[in-house]
């Protein structure tokens, strides 16, 4: 059965820092904390829309363990009453990796959590401390172990192109994490928003951020990384939002970026491929399964064309037996 969250967004509400990128309203585009009620509601919406769906009842946007303890408890005891008559499979919650300890887990867990996602961003001590995260990449492994060691499913959340950051610490910030064993990963290249501190570094020209396109190679990088490794990459780029829309800075934000980087991994697969064969053009007939064909021929036919452009003729034939990101390259004489 496809999983489903049924999301409730907690902006900002018990972080301790202002990080450098952080203006949650324009993340989310949430302006006021759900209720007890809010919570019903969402899980209502989803019900009534029918889909089968095995659903977690997500809490996101803030950093959920550090919020008012009576008021985390509240949310916690509405969204367990549907994971006690089976209607949701559990609960998933995001946070700060400095906000997880031995009394917190026990609480979670009490309460039916299922999977905890903690903002790691980054795993060099440097990048952290300017981009005033307020944590260190210790932290990140420790609360790690411990959400592990509590049986309950581990996600890490990942920026690239931050404040500070570069090519090789991002990707080595990917395999520390890889180190950590997760169960999902979010991927979120760096956006420039009005009203943080980035904002100002961005306007002052003391902050370059990457390129749609430079962000796009490197993910689809660590996308392939993660996939060699068995780690999920469950979001890559941030959800679309009027207020994000409205607030950016920098103009490398794409409402499909995970399409762009499935569509960059999968022509580089079919160049790395192409070479080992010694294949420099020509007619080529490519295999891939059902469900990555639109990966393989890109937005608006993008892959097919640029390859054609270097003198390819492909075929795609669907092939059931190939599993997701997989190709086979096969020359036709």
């Amino acid at each position: 059965m496809k999983h489903g969250n049924i999301s409730v967004f907690v902006p900002f509400n018990g972080c301790p820092h202002q990080c450098s990128f952080c203006n949650q309203r324009s993340i989310t585009g949430v302006k006021y904390q759900p209720t007890v009620q809010d919570v019903d509601k969402a899980v209502e919406a989803a019900l009534l829309s029918k889909r089968s769906y095995d659903y977690e009842i997500a809490f996101f946007g803030g950093s959920f363990t550090a919020i008012n303890r009576e008021y985390m408890v509240s949310l916690l005891g509405a969204a367990y009453k549907y994971v006690k008559d089976g209607t949701v499979s559990g609960i998933r919650l995001s946070t700060r990796p400095d906000a997880v300890d031995m009394e917190i887990m026990e609480i979670l867990c009490k309460y039916g959590v299922t999977a905890v996602e903690l903002g790691a961003q980054s795993m060099c001590d440097d990048v952290l401390q300017k981009n005033m995260r307020g944590h260190t990449a210790d932290d990140v492994r420790s609360a790690a172990k411990l959400i592990k060691e509590y049986g309950v499913s581990l996600g890490l959340q990942m920026m690239t192109g931050l404040y500070a950051s570069n090519r090789d610490k991002d990707i080595y910030t990917a395999k520390e994490i890889i180190k950590l064993k997760p169960d999902t990963v979010r991927i979120y290249p760096t956006i420039t928003i009005k009203n943080t501190v980035l904002g100002d570094l961005y306007e002052n020209g003391e902050y370059v951020p990457d390129t749609l396109e430079k962000s796009v190679e490197l993910c689809a990088f660590l996308l392939k990384m993660f996939m060699e490794n068995n780690i999920e990459v469950i979001r890559l780029g941030l959800h679309y939002s009027d207020e994000l829309e409205r607030d950016m800075l920098s103009r490398n934000y794409h409402p499909a970026f995970k399409e762009l980087c499935e569509n960059k991994l999968m022509k580089d697969k079919f160049m790395e491929m192409t070479q080992a064969l010694s294949i420099t053009g020509g007619n080529v007939m490519v295999k891939v399964s059902p469900s990555s064909v639109s990966k393989f021929v890109g937005q608006k036919k993008s892959n097919l064309i640029s390859l054609e452009k270097i003198g390819f003729n492909i075929k795609i034939v669907q092939d059931k037996a190939l599993a997701a990101y997989e190709i086979k390259v096969i020359p036709c004489y």
